[in-house]
Formats: structure tokens, C-alpha cells, sequence
């Protein structure tokens, strides 16, 4: 047992040992301390680092009743392939709590079977939020590819890609988008997408056995906004136009169509193929985002959700 002064790699073991024996052994701190040979306070402390250092993460196996029944519902209203409902949490103001464990749950069932899979991925903070719960694996079989462009207006990489950040934890090869997310002008997309690079990952990732993405909202705080990627005049013109949401930068209105023209002529991400045969899963929740969720599952943009019950509840109203 590591003792005062030992080094911080030391004590994170240490905090690892006590995780698994209290989370998944099932002792008390009490064992615990004795166990490890250190006082109770100790043993305490270890096990919240554990926690805080993400070291153990803790996910809901037990069905819960309402939320399995929403999923039902909306899968049949819907006709959708996957569904998910998680409990909602009436103090918290996240928009990705609950919904980004269970989108890692379902990463990493995909991730540790044997058969070789093409993973295409999305961006934006609910995926970041999914792929950052997901644990150390060893999965060279498979392939990960991004969907969307990891370079901002600025010319730095993008805060929310997700693709290095997955690919590091679970050692697959990856396939990142070396362009922005929404060109200058119609001809610098052209060219964009003849480079042989980019057309590489196009084809990989229209061709990818399973896709996930995030459904973003076009209130005042679109994503698409606050990043920089369009002007304000750019949004106005997209929701007076009567765009509701985007999905990897495609604006699409209520019935879930694609705009024709605006920022869709210069978007350089892979498009989201209405009624795919391949599985699209959206991965959302909350109030602002309700009308884009609505409208992805009525346009088929997407074929497969993972949501919280009061999303579900409002989508079925």
C-alpha cells in the first residue's frame, strides 16, 4: 500500500485498488481499510478518488420500467431500429448527463466484439461527452471515422472532435476529416472534397456499419453559431427558411429535408442519407433540442435514438 509522499502514479493505484474492491467486489470501507492496511478516512478518500479521477465508472444496468416503455413507443411511432430512454435527472441543467453513459454502453458493446466494424462518429459536446466514458480497450480490427471536419474558422483543431480522443483510448485506426466543417465559398468545397484524402473518408464513411451522431439545435445557441462556423445574418437566413436542427453541420426543417442552398451549399461534412440502410443513431435530449429530434426521426434522418424520459415524453405528446 502506497504510504505519504509516494508518487501520484503510485496513488492512483492505489485508489484503483480500493475502486474495484468497493464497486465491484462489494466490500465496505471498512474491509477495505483492512484489506489495504490503512485507516478508514484513507480508504474513503481513495475510493472518491477513484470516482473523481475516472478511474471507476458507474453505469445503471436495471431496467427501469417507464423509461423502457417510452422506448418501446417511440420505437414503433417512429419505426426506429434502436431505442434508449435513460431516467432524467430533475436537478441537473446538462444536456448530455445520462445520455452520454448510455451512448458509451453502446460504443463499447460495438467496440469489443470480435467482428471488424466501420465506426463513423460525429462531433460536438454530446459525442465528446460519450466517448470520454468510454474505458481503455484494445480494438485494432475496427475502424473510426469522422463524419464532420475537425478544423475551425481559425484554422485550429476543433475542441469537440472526437475521433484522435477515441482512437487513443481504444487503439483503433482512425480516420479523421482534414477540412473545416463549412468551407468559404462553393468552390473551396469543391476542391476540398476532389483531395484524395478527404475522398477516402467519404467513402469510408458512407459505407460504415454503425454512425452516431448529435442532432443540434438552431436557437440562439446552435452550436453551429457559438463556434463560429456561420455568421448570425447565416443562421437567421437558415431559420427563416424554416430550418429547426442540423446534423454534422446539414440543416434540415420540421419534415426532416435538407435545405436546398444557404450554408448547405458549403458544408463539407459526409451527408446524412434519409432512411440509410445502415444504422443512424441520434444521440440528444432536452427542451431546446426537441423540435430537431422531432424532426430527425420524422425525416428518418435518423434510424436508431438515445434520449432521457422527459424527452421522450415530450417527443410523444
Amino acid at each position: 500500500m502506497a504510504r505519504n509522499g509516494d508518487s501520484d502514479g503510485s496513488r492512483l493505484d492505489d485508489a484503483a485498488r480500493a475502486g474495484w474492491l468497493y464497486y465491484v467486489a462489494g466490500n465496505t470501507q471498512d474491509e477495505i481499510a483492512q484489506k489495504l492496511n490503512i485507516s478508514r478516512q484513507t480508504a474513503q478518500r481513495l475510493v472518491a478518488l477513484a470516482i473523481t479521477e475516472k478511474l471507476i465508472k458507474v453505469r445503471l444496468d436495471h431496467p427501469i420500467a417507464s423509461c423502457m416503455a417510452l422506448a418501446e413507443v417511440l420505437t414503433k411511432r417512429y419505426d426506429l431500429k434502436y431505442c434508449d430512454v435513460v431516467p432524467s435527472d430533475p436537478n441537473s441543467t446538462s444536456i448530455v448527463v445520462g445520455i452520454a453513459e448510455a451512448a458509451a454502453a453502446y460504443l463499447e458493446r460495438i467496440l469489443r466484439a470480435p467482428t471488424p466494424t466501420v465506426l463513423a462518429l460525429g462531433t460536438g459536446r454530446t459525442i465528446r461527452a460519450s466517448v470520454d466514458q468510454l474505458p481503455p480497450m484494445d480494438c485494432p480490427q475496427h475502424k473510426i471515422v469522422s463524419l464532420v471536419g475537425n478544423i475551425t474558422p481559425d484554422g485550429s483543431a476543433s475542441f469537440y472532435d472526437v475521433i484522435t480522443k477515441i482512437s487513443d483510448t481504444v487503439k483503433a485506426p482512425h480516420f479523421p476529416m482534414p477540412v473545416p466543417v463549412v468551407a468559404s465559398t462553393i468552390e473551396e468545397k469543391t476542391v476540398l472534397l476532389k483531395l484524395k484524402p478527404v475522398k477516402h473518408v467519404c467513402e469510408l464513411a458512407k459505407h460504415a456499419d454503425v454512425t452516431m451522431v448529435g442532432i443540434g439545435e438552431l436557437g440562439d445557441q446552435a452550436p453551429l453559431f457559438v463556434d463560429g462556423f456561420i455568421t448570425r445574418d447565416e443562421l437567421r437566413a437558415l431559420r427563416k427558411a424554416g430550418a429547426v436542427g442540423e446534423i454534422v453541420g446539414w440543416a434540415f426543417d420540421r419534415d426532416g429535408q435538407i435545405l436546398k442552398g444557404f450554408t448547405n451549399e458549403r458544408v463539407v461534412s459526409v451527408p446524412i442519407r434519409n432512411a440509410s440502410p445502415n444504422t443512424v443513431i441520434g444521440v440528444a435530449m432536452g427542451p431546446s433540442k426537441l423540435p430537431a429530434i422531432r424532426a430527425a426521426l420524422v425525416g428518418q434522418l435518423v434510424r436508431a435514438l438515445i434520449t432521457d424520459e422527459n424527452t421522450a415524453t415530450a417527443l410523444l405528446a
